[in-house]
């Protein structure tokens, strides 16, 4: 049953007997789901009102949030009109978008005179629900409304710690607008929030705010590569060019770039500062990989000493640079198919599979799709073998078909079944082993490995793709 299907039903048996409301009363989603539901699943059931139409005072939150969500307009219109309409303000917001014109006029009035007196912590959900319902035909005026009076600091400190997602974005955005954050403040947590839209608020905020780099050092520290980009971007302003330099050798390519360019603001060329961070006694990992994004093919004479470095990571960025720089002596990669690190096995197969035909022999990787192989080898085999002549193409997706590793299974299943007419007879120089036995597509490769839904959806509709 959906989310709503049972918060309706718990809400209907806890109105009947008398208990609380069966919800997370701070989560504005369950807020959201339970008038769905009202509405949705309990249309045909008897609903306990009876004390509203005879004036009397809600026995229970349960039953008063069922009737301010009740399927009857005239219903929930009655109960916005109950004195004690505005202690369930979610469901009030919720009315303000109503589809019937009194309801949400009536919601929209109890709204108006709630709010001032609500506590921060119900105005903060409240404008979560408000948020939510914002899509909806009408649900405009109530987030209108709250914004509007998202001003008192209080209110902003409330949403900013609200759990909910989009209420601490609404929350941020009302507090830069209302200068209630200072820039170390809003630095900081653009430097440690979890959420990149916040990151992004904050560090866009505090860079507007800069006055000294002391300001920029949560930035320039922060995990994530948009932020510290944003802080390395903000150097060119203060013309601290030897720590924009040190973000040369950033792991994020991101922020390498914006490292080379607030250099040159200040007309400082990058390049040599790269091959020097490629011949330093301690070699970053960004280091390789901003020689190659930056460098010249007269360059890869500094990065071939670096495919020998003891860190795999330092490695794999290597192998990419000289593939970004085209060096053209791929054969020098072939050793790296077995390293023990499968990042650097990964680079070295992207830079080998353009050549697999002219410098990697057949029967070498059908060895190496062995079942005894370490996985990222067996992988980087098929890849090759993928992007070699057709018929090795072919026996290695025939061969793949019941192979115990599933993810393999399935893109041998998956490429078989995208594959072209046959063709007629191998070439003359094809190995023997790849001549033995005729090419034929498998059973399992006649339709691709879809989900079952998909399937019977084709089936439906007598489309075979």
């Amino acid at each position: 049953m959906s989310r709503e299907h049972d918060l309706a039903h718990t809400a209907l048996r806890a109105a009947r007997s008398g208990s609380g409301l069966p919800l997370d009363v701070v989560d504005p989603r369950d807020w959201v789901a339970l008038d769905h539901g009202v509405r949705e699943h309990l249309m045909w059931e008897e609903l306990p009102t009876a004390w509203l139409h005879a004036g009397e005072p809600a026995p229970n939150d349960a039953a008063f949030a069922i009737a301010l969500c009740h399927p009857s307009g005239h219903v929930r219109e009655t109960a916005l009109r109950h004195p004690g309409a505005a202690a369930l303000l979610p469901l009030v917001v919720l009315r303000c978008a109503d589809w019937a014109g009194p309801v949400r006029e009536q919601a929209r009035k109890v709204l108006d005179e709630a709010l001032p007196t609500a506590s921060p912590e119900t105005v903060a959900l409240g404008t979560a629900v408000a948020l939510r319902a914002a899509g909806r035909r009408h649900g405009g005026h109530a987030r209108a409304l709250l914004a509007e009076t998202v001003r008192d600091p209080a209110l902003i400190d409330a949403l900013l710690a609200s759990p909910d997602r989009d209420a601490r974005r609404f929350g941020h955005r009302a507090a830069i607008e209302q200068d209630h954050l200072s820039p170390t403040r809003l630095a900081r947590i653009a430097a440690t929030d979890r959420d990149a839209v916040v990151q992004d608020l904050c560090a866009d905020a505090a860079l507007a705010r800069v006055q000294d780099a002391g300001i920029l050092r949560p930035l320039l520290d922060s995990r994530s590569p948009r932020v510290r980009a944003a802080g390395v971007t903000a150097l060119k302003r203060t013309g601290d060019t030897d720590e924009a330099a040190r973000f040369l050798a950033d792991r994020s390519g991101l922020v390498r770039a914006c490292a080379r360019w607030a250099l040159r603001q200040h007309g400082i060329d990058p390049l040599p500062l790269h091959r020097a961070a490629c011949t330093a006694p301690e070699i970053l990992p960004g280091a390789p990989a901003g020689l190659g994004e930056s460098g010249t093919r007269a360059d890869a004479a500094l990065l071939w000493p670096l495919l020998d470095h003891p860190r795999a990571a330092v490695r794999a960025r290597t192998v990419a640079a000289l593939r970004t720089l085209g060096t053209g002596k791929q054969e020098r990669l072939v050793p790296l198919l077995d390293d023990p690190s499968a990042s650097v096995v990964r680079e070295a197969t992207s830079a080998l599979e353009p050549v697999a035909v002219r410098l990697l022999p057949e029967e070498w990787l059908y060895e190496r799709l062995a079942d005894d192989r370490p996985r990222h080898v067996r992988v980087s085999a098929f890849r090759l073998l993928v992007a070699h002549r057709p018929e090795a193409r072919l026996r290695c997706l025939r061969r793949l078909v019941d192979d115990p590793d599933p993810k393999l299974r399935v893109r041998a299943l998956t490429a078989l079944a995208a594959h072209g007419p046959l063709p007629e007879a191998a070439p003359e120089n094809t190995p023997e082993a790849a001549r033995a036995e005729p090419v034929a597509l498998p059973e399992q490769a006649v339709e691709p490995p879809v989900a079952p839904r998909t399937t019977r959806l084709r089936r439906l509709f007598g489309t075979s793709r």
